[in-house]
């Protein structure tokens, strides 16, 4: 895409699956990006739950052979949205819901079955993303619970990532809390764009906890 627009650079931003695929670019193509922002990642990555994730993988694919996206999609749209705040949910979760049962049934079941319950876990990825020096920055919702160690372990390896924790919501959590992620945003790509973006200082990760020795 970025050949074909005859674009050299670009900041690369993306959610869940799009999070994963983002984290990969900066892997394998730090040269044409700016800077990463993975948003809602990590989900089945945790060594105790991969087969746990990989189940639930064939179950929904297996559901949505049998039920078509159509009526699976309400429940799939739950699911990505059950940390946002109750009343800022029902309208979004319906528009959510739409969105995905435009989806191909075929499309999504092999999705599940082909990448996400065949993709390596991030934990496996540790000597790769400790070695990235792109800016990074990983946001998640503090209720996207199958995020959230995920994000503090992408903080912990990766030594030009930052962490930022949006309050009391879920999976989606450019949906949720549009003002927060968008602002989130602008002032990374203004400190990166500034020259501002720091690498790790390794006395953060020293192991002591008041810097004595």
């Amino acid at each position: 895409m970025l050949d074909g627009l005859k674009i050299d650079k670009a900041h690369v931003v993306g959610l869940s699956m799009g999070g994963f695929a983002t984290l990969h670019f900066g892997m394998h193509y730090p040269d044409r990006a700016l800077s990463i922002v993975v948003a809602g990642c990590g989900y089945g990555a945790e060594p105790d739950k991969r087969q746990q994730f990989q189940a639930e993988s064939e179950k929904t694919a297996a559901h949505l052979k049998e039920k078509g996206m159509g009526e699976v999609a309400p429940i799939y749209a739950m699911a990505a949205d059950a940390g946002a705040v109750p009343e800022q949910g029902p309208a979004r979760l319906r528009r959510v819901a739409r969105q995905l049962a435009e989806h191909s049934t075929t499309g999504s079941a092999l999705t599940l079955l082909g990448v996400q319950r065949l993709r390596p876990s991030l934990y496996e990825l540790q000597e790769p993303l400790s070695k990235m020096t792109l800016p990074t920055l990983i946001i998640t919702g503090d209720e996207d619970w199958p995020c959230l160690e995920p994000g503090l372990y992408l903080k912990r390896v990766i030594p030009s990532a930052a962490l930022v924790v949006v309050p009391n919501s879920g999976h989606v959590v450019n949906l949720e809390e549009p003002a927060l992620f968008n602002q989130a945003i602008a002032d990374f790509f203004h400190q990166v764009e500034h020259g501002r973006w720091p690498q790790r200082d390794p006395r953060a990760m020293a192991g002591t906890i008041l810097g004595t020795r």
